[in-house]
């Protein structure tokens, strides 16, 4: 497996980071599979593992833990917060109240004294970064956390962090974690540039699109509304909704590009998020260990030139075929208030 550094940090890192967000309820809830699986990746060469204190209500990390007994050392682990680990409305967020006091409960779930990279999961509106920026600071000189970053932030925002950073004499973020697929190219635009501007790390997730680049849909009856994550997020996966129609088209002309090109389409898939310069880690999450043995035989692939073209022209450059696979709308989209007198 080959590495690279992470934003500058000095931190080698593999190509492959393995997300733990399908170990636990959510997705695979046998512990020891879970654990087999995370030990697999290991010894094929991935060193980088990344899970978050939402996923499946801090299991996630639970396991992690338990799989990196012997091993810490070996590994550079991360982590996330924000998203609401309870009703109470300040067990989430930002703020540094919840920050200081969530980071424990990861240290005490992943059963480790200090986490390698410590991220923001997404942006907080009701928080000054400043705020946030300086509690992350504090972790850091404690010796909790190595190096802190963000995960789905809009370029503008990315940029207001490193100003901040600055001015105020924080830690800065080091690394970004956007959404990023052959269907899901938005970040192309400004966030993979403005990461790079910065010197950042990015570990993308999501290559495989939630499913739709597995190969496992090829016409619009083979998408089950009925359960699982489509029943979820039907916004997502409805082919009668126009933007999912345009996915189901462009994959269909993706398998057969793969085809033509002598690789699956999961691999091809992958290869083209990590061919990107910007890029340092992608994450790929399974769920079971013939998941993994697939995902990894496909680590060495590279694309030529002619087909990454091919995919620009079925995919243009920076194009989001279905907006909400971005995974963030800004605040004033969202609420009304903030958009009229």
């Amino acid at each position: 497996m080959k590495r690279r550094i992470l934003g500058g940090t000095g931190i080698s890192v593999s190509e492959y980071a393995l997300g733990a967000m399908m170990f636990g309820a959510l997705g695979n809830p046998d512990h020891e599979d879970s654990v087999r699986i995370i030990h697999r990746a290991l010894d094929a060469g991935i060193n980088f593992v990344d899970t978050a204190d939402i996923y499946s209500a801090g299991e996630s990390e639970e396991i992690v833990g338990k799989a990196l007994k012997g091993r810490r050392d070996d590994v550079v682990l991360a982590t996330k917060a924000h998203f609401p680990m309870g009703d109470d409305p300040n067990q989430g967020g930002n703020s540094r109240r919840w920050i200081t006091h969530e980071v424990e409960n990861s240290l005490r779930r992943l059963d480790t004294d200090y986490i390698d990279l410590y991220q923001i999961h997404r942006p907080d509106p009701t928080t000054d970064v400043d705020e946030t920026l300086s509690v992350l600071s504090d972790l850091v000189r404690a010796g909790k956390v190595r190096a802190v970053g963000s995960s789905t932030f809009p370029a503008e925002q990315i940029v207001e962090a490193q100003w901040v950073s600055d001015r105020r004499g924080h830690v800065r973020f080091r690394s970004e974690q956007p959404p990023y697929s052959i269907l899901a190219r938005g970040v192309e635009a400004a966030v993979l540039p403005t990461a790079r501007k910065y010197g950042m790390g990015v570990l993308s997730w999501g290559p495989l699109s939630a499913g739709w680049l597995t190969g496992r849909y090829s016409k619009a009856s083979d998408i089950d509304l009925s359960g699982g994550r489509a029943a979820v997020e039907k916004h997502k996966f409805d082919p009668s909704l126009p933007d999912n129609a345009r996915k189901l088209e462009a994959v269909g002309a993706l398998a057969e590009l793969a085809s033509d090109a002598g690789l699956s389409l999961p691999h091809m898939a992958i290869a083209f998020v990590r061919a990107h310069p910007a890029i340092t880690s992608v994450i790929i999450g399974p769920r079971t260990m013939e998941q993994l043995e697939d995902l990894l035989a496909g680590s060495e692939v590279e694309l030529s030139e002619d087909v990454l073209n091919r995919i620009d022209e079925i995919v243009p450059p920076g194009t989001d075929l279905n907006r909400a696979d971005s995974y963030y709308v800004p605040p004033a989209l969202e609420d009304k208030s903030l958009r009229r007198r």
